[in-house]
């Protein structure tokens, strides 16, 4: 007779952990290469996300870690941590008195000028989890973002009322760091970053996912500089595009290395 008892298949494996590229690395900080689309940590904005950047390096290097600073979902590049409280205070506070550094590069809708400053207040965007006045919701702070156009394209393509459509490649380089500033001052411009959901335009971001397969924010962090926290001692962190990001300057012809534009900056 044929044996009509179950069979009991081995339980699957389980999905091997993430793993974060570290770009440096002392006793007291310690900066990673986020990817696009990873939460810095748990927020209620996304309740169903359970992937954090926190959590991973957490685990990835056996100790508690503490961001610095923070860096949209959707962007991609260096994100710094400390690996103490004090030493998280301390670099927090550079941060929040603008002593970082930071440069970013974008692709961005339209030709703007080789060189610019947006020069912008914005009004404080908070989380609806997070608490607030009336007068701070309504009070714009000073905002700063400098701009230099690294490439330009034109593609064969009728996206809004013109026959093609042009794009570009920006470094960015905020003098202030409020909340989503570097998208919102693009928008402000009619620039603004290609895949940004919220201040972009959809037309744009959907003809970047067909001709390419883009998914993301094509916003990158490429570099941080600044005096470390505790030593006193200059750091400066590089970051070259995520493959995701470098795909589509790719297809656009814009073969530019991180080395190239790190040159470009100090000459």
């Amino acid at each position: 007779m044929p044996d009509h008892r179950a069979t009991i298949l081995p339980a699957p494996a389980p999905a091997p952990a993430p793993v974060l590229d570290v770009l440096y690395r002392d006793e007291h900080l310690i900066a990673i290469h986020k990817p696009s689309g990873l939460l810095v940590h748990r927020t209620g904005l996304d309740a169903a996300e359970e992937r954090f950047a926190v959590q991973i390096l957490r685990d990835q290097i056996g100790r508690h870690v503490h961001p610095a600073h923070r860096i949209d979902k959707g962007t991609s590049g260096i994100l710094l941590f400390a690996l103490d409280r004090d030493t998280a205070a301390r670099a927090g506070a550079l941060f929040e008195h603008q002593q970082v550094d930071k440069r970013y590069i974008a692709i961005v809708r339209g030709h703007p000028a080789a060189t610019g400053t947006i020069d912008h207040p914005l009004v404080r965007r908070f989380d609806p989890a997070e608490r607030r006045s009336a007068r701070a919701d309504t009070l714009p702070q000073p905002a700063v973002t400098h701009f230099r156009c690294l490439a330009t394209t034109e593609l064969p393509f009728c996206v809004d009322r013109y026959p093609s459509s042009r794009y570009a490649l920006l470094e960015l380089q905020p003098e202030t760091g409020r909340r989503h500033q570097l998208r919102r001052h693009l928008k402000h411009i009619s620039h603004p970053i290609i895949g940004d959901a919220t201040f972009g335009k959809g037309r744009h971001n959907r003809l970047f996912q067909t001709l390419f397969g883009s998914q993301r924010l094509l916003l990158a962090c490429t570099q941080l500089r600044f005096a470390h926290p505790i030593s006193g001692a200059p750091v400066r962190i590089d970051c070259a595009p995520a493959v995701d990001f470098r795909a589509v300057t790719d297809a656009l012809g814009w073969q530019l290395p991180l080395a190239a534009l790190s040159a470009a900056r100090d000459s």
